[in-house]
C-alpha cells in the first residue's frame, strides 16, 4: 500500500550491469526491461532460493548470491546501476551499505533507491519514532532513517529525491560522480 508503482520506477531506472542490493525473494525481477542479466545479493539463502524459481520462471538469467550489504564482494566500479528497494530500512549499518554501493558503481553509474523513511510531518514522525521501538527490536526495521543525507555525504549527486505518503516513502536517484 505504501509504495504503488514503486518496484516498476526504480527498475525502469535501471540500465547495464545491474547490482540489486538485498534482492529478497526477487520481486523486482519482473520489472528490470532494459537489464539482460542482473545481479542480486541477499543475506538470506531461503529468499534467494525463492527468487532463484522466480528467476527461473521469468526466463531471467540471473546471479544471485548469499552477501551482506556492509561488505560487497564485488570490485570497484563494476556496475553501471545499483538498485536497493524497500530494503536499506533493514540493513544494520545503512552509512556502510551506501560507502559500498558508492564504490561498486562505476564512474557516472547510477543509485536507485525506495523505501520508507522518517516523514517530514512532526507528528507521524512521532508515530514511526513509536513504531520503530518495536520494530527495530522484532524485525530490524528502522522507520525514522533519511537515506537521502547519507548518499549526499556519500558524494553522490542527487539527481531525482521524490517523497510521497505524507512524507514517508521516498523514490531517490543519485549518480557517482564521473571524477
Amino acid at each position: 500500500m505504501l509504495f504503488p508503482g514503486g518496484r516498476e520506477w526504480a527498475c525502469a531506472q535501471a540500465d547495464g550491469d545491474v547490482l540489486e542490493v538485498a534482492v529478497g525473494t526477487g520481486r523486482n525481477l519482473p520489472y528490470y526491461r532494459r537489464v539482460q542479466s542482473p545481479t542480486g545479493i541477499d543475506l538470506s539463502p531461503g529468499m534467494l532460493a525463492v527468487a532463484r524459481h522466480r528467476a527461473l520462471a521469468l526466463g531471467i538469467h540471473a546471479d544471485l548470491r548469499t552477501g551482506n550489504a556492509e561488505a560487497l564482494e564485488f570490485g570497484d566500479a563494476t556496475f553501471d546501476t545499483v538498485v536497493c528497494t524497500i530494503s536499506l530500512c533493514n540493513i544494520p549499518d545503512d552509512r556502510a551499505a551506501i560507502k559500498e554501493m558508492y564504490r561498486v558503481l562505476k564512474p557516472g553509474g547510477r543509485l536507485v533507491l525506495l523505501d520508507h523513511v522518517a516523514s517530514d510531518r512532526t507528528w507521524l514522525r512521532v508515530g514511526q519514532w513509536l513504531l520503530e521501538q518495536v520494530t527495530r527490536r522484532t524485525n530490524g526495521d528502522y522507520q525514522t532513517r533519511r537515506p537521502l543525507p547519507l548518499v549526499e555525504a556519500q558524494g553522490f549527486v542527487v539527481s531525482h529525491s521524490e517523497r510521497s505518503r505524507l512524507g514517508w516513502v521516498e523514490r531517490l536517484v543519485a549518480v557517482k560522480p564521473a571524477v
